[in-house]
């Protein structure tokens, strides 16, 4: 299968990401049992402390297993794991899992107390926080996702979006520096995918957290820094949203969809229209449109 990965251009961003980087993977491989196939092979990349990092692939390209390595929920059988230049191992766990928060496709799996205010409690409370700093926490964290006002409300009459809210709240209390989105909003309406990835975008920009995505949402992949494309249990192309987006029929040949707007660019290209750039939401088509229209 024919491989991506572009030297120094964008895609690598040159040498400075060895140099800032807080997760990085070193050649890891990982399968569930001594019998199985490997999951992962051989895989490295890194993340930046304030980065947005979609990962993509399809079922079963290891996108998953990489974000329970990430925490500790899993070690690699070979390779290295380290989160701000401390290795991830036995050893290390609550160190990491102080770090690295995540957040899963299904809010209701991740409640624990009786109450939003419980339920954002508990993970502070296993940390050994004091009461004084988790009351200041509880508070911040519900204020951050906006769900401040339903702090006594018991989680299951919330909403599914209001769910992955405080879901997300209780990741946040702990005062992460990365935070992973597992399929975390595959479970919602696209007017609630909207909501809560804006209320990451949002506290991302506050806190300046690093962000790993792992979705089938084209729409959230299109929004994110940098995206890494999984497959085979390999990293198989990495860059930004623009440009792996622009590479449609590699896409297609591992079994991965591109975005509407992208499909359309496409046939106005071959209608005779030559846009300047890859457009990734309808008001850049629009603007590329309205350019050609201009200049004519």
């Amino acid at each position: 299968m024919l491989s991506y990965f572009l030297g120094n251009s964008e895609l690598s961003r040159g040498g400075t990401r060895m140099e800032k980087s807080q997760i990085e993977f070193r050649n890891v491989s990982f399968r569930y049992h001594d019998d199985a196939p490997w999951v992962l092979k051989n895989v490295s990349f890194t993340i930046d402390a304030d980065e947005w990092v979609a990962i993509i692939g399809h079922n079963g390209s290891g996108k998953s297993t990489i974000a329970k390595l990430m925490n500790g929920l899993l070690f690699p059988q070979e390779g290295e794991i380290y989160v701000s230049g401390q290795k991830v191992n036995p050893d290390t766990i609550w160190e990491i899992r102080e770090q690295v928060g995540m957040v899963f496709q299904n809010p209701d799996n991740q409640f624990v107390g009786t109450t939003v205010r419980d339920d954002v409690a508990f993970g502070m409370e296993n940390h050994g926080m004091s009461r004084e700093l988790m009351v200041e926490r509880i508070s911040e964290s519900l204020e951050a996702v906006g769900m401040e006002a339903y702090e006594r409300q018991e989680p299951h009459r919330l909403s599914g979006g209001q769910k992955q809210r405080v879901a997300i709240a209780s990741v946040l209390a702990v005062s992460p520096k990365y935070i992973i989105l597992d399929e975390a909003t595959a479970m919602l309406d696209p007017k609630g995918r909207k909501e809560i990835m804006q209320t990451i975008r949002d506290v991302q920009s506050k806190r300046n957290l690093a962000l790993i995505t792992i979705t089938h949402d084209l729409q959230e992949v299109t929004q994110a820094d940098r995206v890494i494309v999984m497959n085979q249990g390999k990293v198989w192309m990495q860059g930004s949203p623009r440009e792996i987006f622009s590479r449609k029929e590699q896409l297609i040949e591992i079994g991965l969809d591109t975005p509407f707007v992208s499909k359309l660019a496409d046939e106005l290209l071959n209608a005779g229209l030559s846009l300047s750039r890859e457009p990734l939401n309808h008001q850049e088509l629009l603007e590329e449109l309205w350019t050609l229209h201009s200049t004519k």
